[in-house]
C-alpha cells in the first residue's frame, strides 16, 4: 500500500474533508498518518474554532482512512477511545 496517496484516494475522505485537512496543513496520507486521527481532528478544530465538527464525520473518517475501513466499521470500542482522546 502506497504511503503517500492523495487524501481523496483514502476511504472516507471526499473533497470537503480533504479541503479541511489541507487548511490544517495535511496534504497526503503520510501527513495524516503523522498527525493521527485525533491530531487531525484537533488541527481542524483550531482552524474552525466556532464551528461544531461532527465527530463521526471527521474523527471516525480519519481513523477509517488510516485503517482502510469505512468509518462505521472501526468498532464501538475504538470509537469510544477516540472520543475520549478528543475530549
Amino acid at each position: 500500500m502506497a504511503k503517500n496517496r492523495k487524501l481523496t484516494d483514502l476511504k472516507n475522505i471526499g473533497k470537503k474533508i480533504a479541503g479541511r485537512l489541507n487548511q490544517a496543513g495535511i496534504f497526503s496520507e503520510e501527513d495524516l498518518r503523522q498527525a493521527g486521527a485525533v491530531g487531525a481532528h484537533r488541527m481542524i478544530k483550531e482552524k474552525h474554532p466556532n464551528e461544531p465538527l461532527p465527530v463521526c464525520y471527521y474523527l471516525y473518517s480519519f481513523e477509517g482512512a488510516l485503517s482502510d475501513k469505512h468509518w462505521n466499521e472501526i468498532g464501538e470500542q475504538r470509537k469510544k477511545q477516540l472520543k475520549a482522546q478528543v475530549g
